[in-house]
């Protein structure tokens, strides 16, 4: 049951997909939004130190100063739109160097239900990019992906499972039940379909003791074209949320992706909902 999201707003991006992706599942859901910001102060200031305390002490001051406005001026776009909506909601302004950051959001993230973020854009080198693999990596939950060409509030009608049998999607399709349970049409996808796991006729079955009909998809291709097959049936079936694992490991300076979680990152066009 979802009672409270995790939503991280960049400071360096355009927000607005993923301040109205987590707006409008709090008033479909009624659920509680703690927003969180990160402002990033330099690691650079630290040079200044042999020119004197006096020299270091304001150099730190004015980075400080700079992400915090930073965070500031990111969370109070959402807050306005949270206020206009009439959700509940706190908002979290956090300052660090990259490495403190990132373990204070993923800290944070272990307390809610779910997180949402915005998909990475993979042309951009910018500390935002990292936060939402570090979400995934850390939270120990699922985490709701918005791609950074969404608009408007979030679908969740026509929703799509990615099944490979793994324990990863098993965990995903669990998270998702909340989805699940009020979609009107679910589809199960299997691409080459493992001899390990449970086959997705087995899901089907699983499912259906839950009250929910779904019907399953299968293809064969190659494993550079795992990725593009998931998002053509995703157009073809006009879904509305793909459920996932999220494969790979992560460490601030290394994060290294499964081929498919990392095609699926870098060419996501609906909503993602991945747990790892």
């Amino acid at each position: 049951m979802l009672k409270s999201l995790l939503v991280h707003i960049p400071t360096e991006r355009l927000a607005r997909p993923v301040i109205d992706g987590a707006v409008s599942l709090a008033i479909a859901r009624s659920l509680h939004v703690e927003a969180v910001s990160i402002g990033l102060e330099s690691s650079d200031v630290g040079l200044v130190v042999e020119a004197g305390g006096a020299a270091a002490t304001a150099a730190f001051a004015a980075t400080q100063e700079r992400a915090q406005a930073q965070a500031d001026a990111a969370l109070a776009v959402f807050e306005t739109e949270a206020r206009v909506a009439g959700i509940s909601y706190k908002t979290t302004a956090l300052t660090g160097l990259p490495y403190e950051a990132a373990a204070a959001i993923g800290h944070l993230s272990r307390l809610h239900d779910m997180s949402v973020v915005l998909q990475p854009e993979p042309d951009r080198v910018t500390f935002d990019n990292d936060i939402p693999l570090e979400v995934l990596f850390q939270s120990g939950g699922p985490v709701l992906f918005i791609p950074y060409t969404h608009k408007g509030p979030l679908g969740s009608k026509r929703v799509g499972i990615a099944w490979d049998g793994s324990r990863l999607a098993a965990r995903a399709v669990r998270d998702a039940a909340p989805f699940l349970s009020a979609a009107s049409s679910i589809t199960i996808v299997t691409v080459n379909e493992a001899k390990e796991g449970a086959p997705p006729q087995a899901l089907a079955a699983s499912l259906a003791r839950r009250g929910l009909a779904s019907a399953v998809q299968h293809i064969d291709c190659g494993r550079r074209d795992i990725q593009p097959a998931l998002l053509s049936i995703a157009a073809d079936e006009a879904f509305d949320l793909i459920v996932m694992g999220g494969y790979g490991h992560s460490r601030l300076q290394e994060r290294i992706l499964g081929g498919v979680t990392r095609g699926m990152m870098q060419s996501m066009t609906v909503p993602a909902l991945m747990s790892h």
